[in-house]
C-alpha cells in the first residue's frame, strides 16, 4: 500500500481508482455493514447509485470519510488485508482521502486544537486550576463549542498540577536494576493522568525492572485523526530518535496507552519508512502484554497483599484489538486472587478526538450505548479500561469512573 512519503499517494486521479477498487470490494462483502456509520454510510450511497463505488459523489465520499474514527476494528474483520492480494484497508484508504483534501484546503481549526495535545497540555498544567474552572464552566464551554468546536456537554480530562515527566525526574527513590524498560509514557498520562504513569513505574519495578524515559512528544494519532499526516509523521521520526539509544541498548518498551502502543507497532514503520522505526515496532509493547509475558515466563511478581473481594467490568479498547494480541489485560486482572472480571467488547466510540467534535458528539454517545447499558448491568465494584477516552466516554454515559488495570495491580501489591 502507498504510504504519504510516495508521491503517488496524493495523486487525486490514483485516490479516485483505489477508492473505487476497495469500495466495489466492501460493497460486495458487507461484512462490517454494523461496525461504524462510515460503512452503513458507505453502502447506503451505493445502493442509492445502482450498486455502483465508481458513481459515489465527492460529498459522499468525505462524508463517509468523516464517520470514519479510526478503530481499526475492520482491519480486525476484515478478511482482504494485506497480505491478502486485494490489499483491504479502508481506515488508511480513508485516511489518505482525508490528507489529499486537507493537502488542498488546509487543517480545519478544531483539528488545529484537538491536534495537538502536547501544545494544550503543556498550556493547560501551567495553569490548572484555571483550566479545570473553565472546562466545567458553562460560558466558557459554550465559546469553545461555537469557536474550536469542542461539544459544550463532553465531559474533558482534568489538567494535573505535576505532569507525570516532572513526577519521573524529581523523584527522591527509583530502583537501579540490570533489567530496564523504556516507558512511552502517553498524551494523557503526562498532562492528565500522571497517577497511571505512576503505577505503571512502580509495578514494573516491583517486578525488578529499572525505567527508563526518554524525551518524547505526541504519537502523533491526533494529527492523524485530522488528516495532517505531516505531522504526524514529524512526531513519529521524533519519537524513533529519541528512543534510539533504547533501541541500539536492546532494552523494551512499553505504553500504558493502547493508542500509542497500536501507532508505534504499526503507524511508526508505515508513516516514517525508517528502519529504526521498524525496530522499535517489533519492541514495544502494550504495559499489560509486556507484564503477562513476565508471567509466561513465571516472572511475574505475584506476591499481593491487598487482594478483597471485587468485581470489575472490563472495556477492551479497539486498539487493543486491533493489535490481535488477546485480552492480556484480562488474563493480568484474574491472577489477582479474589477478583473477579466481566469482559466488555462494545466500543465507546470515543475515538480520540472524534468523541469530542460538537458535529460527532450525538452519535458517539449513541453508538456507545451499548457499552453504557454493558456497565450498568454489570452492576460493578469497579469499572476498567486501558483506554483513557474509553473511560470518560464510560463517565460521561454511567457517572462510574474507570480505571486502568495497572492501578488495580499497583492496589493489589500494596505499594504505598
Amino acid at each position: 500500500m502507498l504510504n504519504p512519503k510516495d508521491a503517488q499517494y496524493w495523486d487525486e486521479t490514483d485516490l479516485k481508482k483505489e477508492v473505487d477498487r476497495i469500495f466495489d470490494i466492501c460493497h460486495s462483502c458487507r461484512l462490517c455493514f454494523n461496525l461504524c456509520p462510515s460503512f452503513s454510510n458507505l453502502f447506503k450511497y451505493i445502493d442509492q447509485d445502482d450498486g455502483e463505488a465508481r458513481k459515489l459523489q465527492r460529498a459522499e465520499l468525505s462524508h463517509v470519510t468523516d464517520l470514519c474514527y479510526q478503530c481499526k476494528l475492520c482491519d480486525v474483520k476484515c478478511p482482504y488485508t494485506p497480505p491478502h492480494d486485494w490489499g483491504v484497508d479502508i481506515p488508511r484508504l480513508l485516511l489518505r482521502d482525508k490528507a489529499v483534501r486537507v493537502k488542498e484546503e488546509g487543517v480545519s481549526l478544531q483539528d488545529r486544537f484537538l491536534g495537538n495535545p502536547d501544545r494544550t497540555g503543556k498550556i493547560g498544567c501551567s495553569m490548572a486550576s484555571l483550566a479545570n474552572m473553565a472546562n466545567t464552566n458553562a460560558i466558557a464551554r459554550r465559546i469553545m463549542h461555537e469557536t474550536v468546536g469542542v461539544h459544550k456537554d463532553r465531559n474533558l480530562p482534568r489538567f494535573a498540577e505535576n505532569t507525570f515527566e516532572r513526577w519521573f525526574h524529581t523523584r527522591t527513590r527509583s530502583l537501579k536494576s540490570e533489567k530496564k524498560v523504556a516507558l512511552f509514557y502517553t498524551c494523557f498520562v503526562n498532562y492528565n493522568g500522571p497517577e497511571q504513569g505512576i503505577a505503571a513505574v512502580e509495578v514494573l519495578e516491583k517486578n525488578g525492572y529499572e525505567v527508563i524515559v526518554p524525551k518524547q512528544v505526541c504519537c502523533g494519532m491526533p494529527f492523524v485523526d485530522g488528516g495532517d499526516v505531516a505531522r504526524a509523521t514529524a512526531n513519529m521520526e521524533e519519537n524513533v530518535a529519541s528512543f534510539q539509544e533504547i533501541l541500539d541498548a536492546g532494552f523494551p518498551i512499553v505504553s500504558p496507552g493502547p493508542t500509542c502502543s497500536y501507532v508505534i507497532k504499526k503507524e511508526f514503520p508505515y508513516f516514517t519508512q525508517k528502519e529504526a522505526a521498524g525496530l522499535m515496532a517489533k519492541r514495544t509493547r502494550d504495559l499489560c502484554e509486556f507484564l503477562m509475558e513476565l508471567k509466561s515466563k513465571k516472572q511475574l511478581n505475584t506476591e499481593f497483599t491487598h487482594t478483597p473481594s471485587m468485581e470489575i467490568a472490563y472495556q477492551i479498547p479497539c486498539h487493543l484489538k486491533a493489535q490481535n494480541m488477546g485480552y492480556k489485560s484480562v488474563e493480568l486482572l484474574r491472577t489477582i486472587p479474589n477478583v473477579k472480571v466481566e469482559l466488555m467488547e462494545n466500543c465507546s466510540a470515543m475515538d480520540g478526538t472524534w468523541g469530542m467534535k460538537k458535529q460527532y458528539y450525538e452519535i458517539s454517545l449513541k453508538i456507545a450505548g451499548k457499552l453504557f447499558r454493558e456497565v450498568e448491568n454489570n452492576a460493578p465494584d469497579a469499572v476498567c479500561t486501558d483506554c483513557p477516552l474509553s473511560a470518560l466516554q464510560i463517565e460521561q454515559g454511567t457517572g462510574k469512573r474507570p480505571v486502568h488495570p495497572v492501578e488495580i495491580l499497583h492496589r493489589a501489591y500494596g505499594i504505598s
